[in-house]
């Protein structure tokens, strides 16, 4: 880590700061009740006050380098004890001896010296005290901000890596039930085997390119839908027909990418496989005050034996939202009248927040 007080100017200005206050009231103190001339105080305050400031710059290091994660505080106190001192003995000797050999002129001057030195050195000490403490909060206060900063980034590659896994769930399923349909039709029909080989070839192209992304446009959300229904229709011919209401002023809205994909393969397994009726597929959205109202819906035979599932799409679906906007609420499913509905809401998210 860099020292601070070097590579901070803030810091370094507020040190010298610090310096110049305490020299000053140093100063006053020695005109007003010593009666010691200015010049005499300048020369007093260049040859201890100056050497000290800069000094005191290189205690940064003994406080990094003693931390507590690899000493005891009884080491740390009484090697920094020893560190004190001895920075203290060496700013006072020089400064003793500077002024000794090419300022001190009288023997008032001399008695005043030597009547000051012991709390210069006192203060010396106490400054070292003072300053390394500081260091130790300014270590803390960065150790603790790098670890925050560590633990965000933790989190957020521990959410993005259950929302991949998540993902990565959605595909088999379809793609297993795809690749069986296509071996069921080249035993008859090989044309259709061919035209349904294509269109997963193409939905499986637009799923790995946009496999990394966590949110895509609406627009190109529906797109992969479509083709989806596609590969479907090929399967099921017109057991169904699928049905958009959606206003054209949300097209460009984020969407969770693939988030979609299970509600159709839900309304494909449970309405259009176990039904002899035509199913109607209907998404509808509606745009409210902070969220945009996703509603797919279709019709079931209720008297068909429901074929039992894992479950995995919709409690995907629901795991999600949850982890994407950290709502519980945003995913509703409700039976009217033999009519399954799927209800998303999606908060609005600003362009700025989207890229992700």
């Amino acid at each position: 880590m860099f020292n601070p007080y070097i590579s901070n100017n803030k810091i370094l200005s507020i040190y010298f700061a610090f310096w110049i206050l305490l020299s000053t009231a140093n100063s006053i103190l020695l005109i007003n009740v010593f009666d010691v001339e200015f010049s005499s105080v300048m020369i007093f305050i260049l040859s201890f006050y100056l050497p000290y400031s800069f000094v005191g710059l290189s205690f940064w290091y003994p406080a990094q380098y003693m931390s507590f994660d690899k000493y005891s505080t009884f080491e740390i106190i009484w090697k920094h004890s020893i560190a004190a001192v001895v920075s203290s003995l060496l700013v006072v000797g020089l400064g003793y001896y500077v002024l000794l050999k090419m300022f001190i002129q009288s023997e008032l001057e001399m008695e005043l010296l030597s009547q000051h030195v012991l709390w210069i050195f006192v203060g010396g000490v106490l400054f070292y005290v003072m300053i390394t403490m500081v260091n130790y909060l300014i270590i803390y206060y960065n150790n603790y901000q790098q670890k925050m900063i560590q633990e965000v980034k933790l989190k957020s590659d521990l959410k993005e890596a259950e929302l991949k896994s998540l993902k990565y769930q959605i595909n088999p399923h379809f793609i297993f039930n795809s690749l069986n349909s296509i071996s069921s039709l080249t035993l008859f029909d090989g044309e259709r085997a061919r035209e349904m080989t294509i269109k997963l070839s193409d939905y499986m192209r637009g799923m790995l390119s946009k496999n990394e992304k966590q949110f895509n446009k609406l627009e190109d959300e529906l797109k992969n839908i479509r083709l989806y229904l596609d590969i479907e229709k090929i399967r099921f011919e017109d057991k169904f027909e699928y049905v958009e209401n959606i206003p054209t002023d949300i097209l460009m809205s984020k969407v969770p990418n693939m988030l979609f994909q299970p509600l159709f393969e839900n309304a494909i397994k449970h309405g259009v496989y176990e039904s002899l009726e035509k199913v109607t597929i209907t998404l509808s959205a509606k745009k409210l005050d902070e969220y945009i109202k996703y509603e797919l819906s279709n019709n079931y035979d209720p008297e068909a034996v429901h074929r039992k599932g894992e479950g995995i799409g919709l409690k995907n679906i629901k795991d999600r939202l949850k982890l994407f906007y950290n709502q519980e609420n945003l995913f509703i499913t409700e039976n009217r009248q033999n009519i399954f509905n799927a209800i998303l809401y999606i908060p609005i998210i600003e362009e700025k927040d989207e890229s992700k």
